[in-house]
């Protein structure tokens, strides 16, 4: 699984007219599911961002869980864009949607048990917009696949 992840001062998805997520402050996490991604997959990641240590806190830096921040969890299949050849992007490493829905589910539920069910999300296979206050700015990218 590949994520970017920013830390935000506020966010919101919208589909169609309607919003359909929208958080304060915490992170918003864009998220593509790959071929080779599993339910670990979403496991570890969404420990990870949970415990990441990116915000600032009395004592130092703090994460997103000890903060009692929110998320918001966007797919993004392109995220898996290959442009080695040519100018079109290929998606060939990202999932199928049958494979990839529900492990992005999966995700959603692991990260909202990670931060006390402070998740919103937008709409999986969606035509979405999304607006947010990028704080800092900070913004991390992390694959499940590299673990770096």
């Amino acid at each position: 699984m590949r994520a970017v992840v920013q830390r935000a001062s506020w966010a919101e998805v919208e589909v169609g007219a309607e919003v359909i997520g929208r958080i304060g402050r915490g992170v918003v996490v864009f998220l593509g599911v790959g071929r080779e991604d599993s339910e670990a997959d979403a496991a570890w990641l969404a420990d990870r961002i949970a415990r990441m240590r990116i915000f600032e806190g009395d004592g130092g830096d703090i994460s997103a869980r000890d903060l009692e921040c929110e998320a918001l969890v966007v797919s993004q299949f392109t995220l898996h864009a290959s442009t080695k050849k040519g100018t079109r992007p290929s998606y060939h490493r990202a999932a199928r949607p049958e494979v990839a829905e529900p492990l992005y589910e999966g995700f959603c539920r692991e990260l909202s048990a990670h931060l006390g069910g402070r998740v919103a999300k937008g709409q999986f296979g969606a035509m979405m917009s999304v607006r947010l206050c990028n704080e800092g700015p900070v913004t991390i990218v992390m694959d499940s696949q590299s673990k770096e």
